[in-house]
C-alpha cells in the first residue's frame, strides 16, 4: 500500500497538472457515477491527507481517492501513450489541454461536498507530511492502548496518518523494539522521539523517487524487504512474518539481533490483533 510520502508525490502530480485549469475532459468508469460530467469545471487543487487524496473542484465539489495497494494515478501529454495498465482498470480520466490524469484501479473513488471531507478524512490523527502535523498529539494517541503492539499502533491511521508497512518496519528497527513490543514498553525516551523520527523520515523521502533510510549508498532500507538477507548492523538474518488480523497483508521485517521483544515462531503466522479489529487507512 502506498505510504504517505508516495501519496503526498501523487497529490504533486495532480496539482501541477490540473490546479486552475479547466476540464475539457470528465469520464468516471464506476457505475455509481457513470452519468456524472465535470466538463467546464475548473480544478482548484489535489491535497493529500494522510493516505487519502482530495481532489477540489469548481463548485464545491471533492474527489476523494485513496490507491490501496494497487492504485494509482498518471499524468500524460497530449499524444503520450497511456501505460498505466489495461483500459478495463481505469476508473476515472480527468482532462486539460495539456495534460490527462488517468486514475487505475482505485479501490475508493468517490465525489463529495467540498465542506464534506471531515466525513472521510476527520477520523485520521495528525498528518506526518500536512499543516497539521503535532507530535505531542500523535505520540499520546500512540499511549491510549498500551498493550497495543507497536507495529500495529504505528499503522492505525487514527493514531498518526501516513505510515504504512515499509515505515512501520524501518522505524521499529531504528527504535530497537520488534513490532510485537507492546507500545507501553517501549522504554521512554525512545518512545517520546518515535514522532519526531517518523516525521523526519517522511519529510526526507517525500521528493525522493526511491525511498531511503539508511543513509549507505546502494542499501535503501534496513530491513523491510530483505528477509532473509544479513542485517546491515549486525550480520544476523532478518526475518519476515506477518502481522495482524489476516484481513489484509501486512508483511513485517525485523532484525532479531538489533531490536529487542516478542516476535512469532520461526515459520508461524502471526495473529497478535484481536480477531475483529481493523487497522484503519
Amino acid at each position: 500500500m502506498p505510504e504517505g510520502d508516495t501519496v503526498w508525490q501523487a497529490a504533486r502530480r495532480l496539482r501541477e497538472a490540473l490546479a486552475g485549469e479547466v476540464l475539457i475532459r470528465s469520464d468516471f468508469r464506476v457505475p455509481r457515477y457513470a452519468t456524472v460530467d465535470l466538463t467546464g469545471r475548473r480544478v482548484l487543487s489535489t491535497v493529500p491527507r494522510g493516505k487519502h487524496l482530495l481532489t477540489r473542484i469548481e463548485g464545491g465539489l471533492t474527489l476523494h481517492t485513496h490507491l490501496r495497494m494497487e492504485g494509482a494515478w498518471k499524468v500524460y501529454g497530449t499524444g503520450e501513450r497511456w501505460r498505466g495498465g489495461p483500459g478495463h482498470q481505469i476508473r476515472v480520466i480527468l482532462g486539460t489541454d495539456e495534460r490527462t490524469a488517468v486514475g487505475y484501479r482505485l479501490q475508493v473513488l468517490e465525489l463529495l461536498r467540498t465542506t464534506e471531507e471531515e466525513r472521510v478524512v476527520g477520523h485520521l490523527g495528525p498528518d506526518l507530511l500536512g499543516p497539521d502535523w503535532d507530535p505531542e498529539r500523535a505520540l499520546a494517541n500512540l499511549r491510549t492502548d498500551p498493550a497495543r503492539p507497536l507495529g500495529e499502533a504505528l499503522l492505525d491511521q487514527r493514531n498518526l496518518a501516513g505510515i504504512g508497512n515499509i515505515y512501520k518496519s524501518e522505524l521499529c528497527f531504528l527504535l530497537g523494539a520488534t513490532p510485537w513490543l507492546p507500545i507501553g514498553a517501549l522504554p521512554a525516551d525512545r518512545a517520546e522521539k518515535l514522532p519526531g523520527l517518523a516525521h523526519r523520515l517522511l519529510e526526507a523521502n517525500r521528493d525522493r523517487p526511491v525511498r531511503q533510510t539508511t543513509g549507505l549508498r546502494h542499501q535503501d532500507l534496513f530491513v523491510y524487504g530483505r528477509a532473509p538477507r544479513p542485517c546491515l548492523r549486525c550480520h544476523t538474518p532478518v526475518r519476515v512474518a506477518d502481522q495482524g488480523d489476516g484481513s489484509q497483508d501486512r508483511p513485517t521485517y525485523w532484525c532479531p539481533g538489533c531490536q529487542t521483544g516478542p516476535a512469532p515462531a520461526p515459520g508461524s503466522p502471526q495473529r497478535w490483533r484481536e480477531r475483529h479489529r481493523r487497522t484503519p487507512t
